[in-house]
């Protein structure tokens, strides 16, 4: 029988919705439950492409002998930590209290009131390694609260006092350029000279840090944060990190070297990668002697996220699995036999060579992850062999798609795809990120207010956190730029104003502090109100709306353009004191400061029609450096206030270069207007 999570938008909870544990959703009555029958409360969180929440949910979950024992001593929460990242914060705040460590599957014993008393991972069917099995755990769990309840109760609740009084806030400190210089210096000394990245294993795409280098480098010409981001791009883009033949990147590698990934394709990594790697490229095509690998894998991840993640709806879904059939990685990996039967054995032979395909193999059971150490001497040859074993793998086991769509992941396609197409001129992707925004708008803002997901064009329940009004605002603001349509602006500035109001600390006079909660001050109360300040897979939701209120204070009218920027400037000082202890883990906010730092710079640029304003605007986004303002159209074009008192000159299109809130002239020819933008 069906548990009560069939008709759930989470295809995580959705995978569970036969299981004989009788899981409730996160919802009052599943707490009011246990405390009328007396009991514990269970709570399970992960996602759906967790490969050990997997083998959790087929070796306990599925088990009818261990839910039996859950159903009649427990009441048994499930949780999609992608749908619900506030409850899945409290929680792992818990859980790394209790045991120094956390991950998914997130398992975590809780009081009828939700105060936890007892947390860990994963857990298996049977002793293991000195790991207690789950039935002991739950044995354990459940005899501890009918002999020992009111003690169990008592340190429960002054877990829950600890995690409410945990401050989440750093000292404010001030972020100038020798903060940022110094975050440069902290990164060189952590970088790992050999492969390339920041750390051991596993090893992560360090996304929000690679933009920072970027923007880093063009302001100030440093050649060590080109070099670092540079390395990485590379030793990411032809390590098996990188899926050589369908593109996009998996979540994580298991080894030092790019060599072998976690194989889950996450779509914020992807929208993230994109953005640094469209970046690389740019700037790359100015450089003598640079390849093309950055402009190759942006197009090849882009091409990824359009054709394998977007819903029929438009949208983004959130991930791929990282198993297929049951089995970890088994659609991407090769063995040299596999690539010499799709092939024939000379070309299998050659592809065996390019690929980094050995007998050993470079994963499991003789087979490997495919890499691309070194451009293929024919590329034609190349792409003849890429497009059979595309066919083959193909014909292999699936990974299953988790198609629902998260606000906040979105809008960090939308901006990759946006500043993508002004970069390397495709159209095609400002066409998607347009789709993308419109559904967002259409389904996702209910009275006024912004859901998280949603799935088959139905919105979800789960309100938006932080990280969805600063992610879609920031999108938006991309949008708005690259359309010069005041639609964007306007639904940017309503976000904007929503998390100003709900999400901020005020002070006594009612002002924003510059930090801000994960959730809404009307948002369902919990243990603690959860507050991230560091940069982590993503940045945090007050990094990103940082970037964003820095952005839209150039973008919007005269009347909120003060608020943004003081608030911005306040927000940063927020996070200094973590930029100068730990930059890589303040990439989004080093990110931000760069763009203030710069002003942002803006680039308006005026001319009577598309035909007579493009060499302008090309000119503008070939030169103009990561986290500059540039919008184009009519002069005085109703809604767009940065085109506001910028006449022609002469009759003819002209770009206005302003730093701040200071303008230099106008520039009317292309190669001028790049000239200028270059010795910024």
């Amino acid at each position: 029988m069906a548990n009560r999570l069939a008709g759930s938008t989470s295809p995580y909870l959705r995978q569970h919705a036969d299981n004989p544990i009788d899981w409730r959703p996160w919802e009052t009555a599943a707490f009011d439950e246990a405390r009328e029958r007396g009991v514990p409360v269970l709570l399970s969180v992960g996602y759906s492409a967790c490969h050990w929440c997997h083998v959790m949910a087929h070796e306990s979950f599925s088990d009818p002998q261990i839910a039996a024992f859950v159903n009649e001593h427990f009441v048994a929460i499930k949780v999609d930590r992608e749908e619900r990242p506030d409850v899945d914060a409290v929680y792992m705040e818990a859980t790394q209290a209790m045991t120094g460590q956390g991950g998914w599957p997130m398992t975590c014993f809780l009081t009828p009131e939700g105060h936890p008393f007892h947390c860990g991972t994963y857990y298996p069917a049977a002793p293991q390694a000195g790991m207690p099995s789950f039935p002991q755990l739950l044995t354990a769990v459940a005899r501890a609260w009918e002999t020992d309840g009111d003690n169990v109760r008592d340190a429960a609740g002054k877990i829950a006092d600890r995690l409410a009084g945990v401050a989440r806030s750093l000292p404010a400190a001030a972020v100038d350029e020798s903060v940022l210089a110094g975050a440069v210096d902290v990164l060189e000394g952590e970088f790992d000279r050999v492969a390339a990245g920041f750390g051991g294993a596993p090893k992560f795409p360090p996304s929000a840090v690679l933009e920072f280098l970027l923007r880093h480098h063009e302001r100030t010409g440093s050649e060590p944060a080109w070099r670092m981001a540079t390395a990485t791009h590379e030793r990411m883009a032809r390590g098996g990190l990188f899926d050589q033949l369908a593109g996009g990147f998996a979540r994580y590698s298991v080894d030092a070297g790019w060599v072998v990934p976690h194989f889950e394709k996450m779509l914020y990594d992807n929208a993230l990668l994109l953005r640094s790697y469209a970046h690389e490229a740019r700037l790359a095509a100015d450089r003598p002697g640079t390849s093309g690998l950055a402009r190759h894998a942006a197009e090849m991840t882009a091409g990824f996220l359009v054709r394998d993640l977007r819903t029929p709806e438009g949208g983004f879904a959130s991930a791929l699995d990282a198993d297929a059939a049951g089995e970890e990685g088994s659609t991407y990996v090769w063995s040299p036999a596999e690539l010499a039967e799709v092939l024939g054995e000379s070309e299998g032979a050659w592809a065996a060579e390019l690929l980094g395909v050995t007998e050993a193999g470079t994963f499991e059971h003789g087979r490997s992850t495919l890499q691309m150490p070194a451009d293929p001497d024919d590329p034609g040859r190349w792409q003849a062999a890429r497009k059979a074993l595309l066919a083959a793998r193909a014909a292999r086991p699936q990974p299953a798609r988790d198609d629902k769509v998260v606000a906040a992941w979105n809008g960090l396609a939308i901006t990759a795809l946006v500043e993508g197409a002004a970069a390397l001129g495709r159209s095609d992707w400002l066409a998607a990120a347009r789709r993308a925004a419109g559904l967002l708008l259409r389904v996702h803002v209910v009275d006024g207010r912004l859901r998280r997901t949603s799935r088959d064009g139905v919105v979800g329940e789960a309100p938006g956190v932080l990280e969805d009004h600063a992610a879609l605002a920031e999108g938006l603001l991309a949008l708005h730029q690259a359309t010069a349509e005041p639609r964007w602006l306007d639904d940017a500035c309503a976000l904007l104003d929503v998390v100003l109001e709900r999400f901020a600390e005020h002070d006594d006079a009612g002002a924003p502090t510059g930090l801000f909660w994960d959730t809404a001050d009307d948002a369902e109360a919990l243990v603690s109100r959860p507050r991230e300040i560091t940069d982590g897979a993503t940045p945090c939701g007050s990094s990103i709306l940082t970037a964003a209120l820095v952005s839209a204070s150039v973008l919007a009218g005269p009347e909120r353009a003060g608020r943004y920027r003081g608030v911005a400037e306040a927000a940063l000082t927020t996070a200094g004191t973590l930029l100068a202890r730990h930059a890589r883990f303040a990439g989004g906010w080093a990110t931000a400061a760069e763009a203030t730092l710069s002003g942002p710079l803006q680039v308006a640029v005026v001319g009577t029609d598309e035909t007579a304003r493009e060499p302008l605007l090309a000119a503008a986004r070939r030169a103009a450096p990561g986290g500059t303002v540039v919008v184009a159209g009519e002069p005085e074009a109703p809604g767009v206030p940065l085109l506001a008192d910028r006449p022609l000159v002469d009759g003819a299109a002209a770009a206005y270069l302003c730093h701040g809130y200071v303008c230099d002239r106008p520039r009317t020819s292309p190669e001028e207007l790049a000239d200028a933008l270059r010795a910024v």
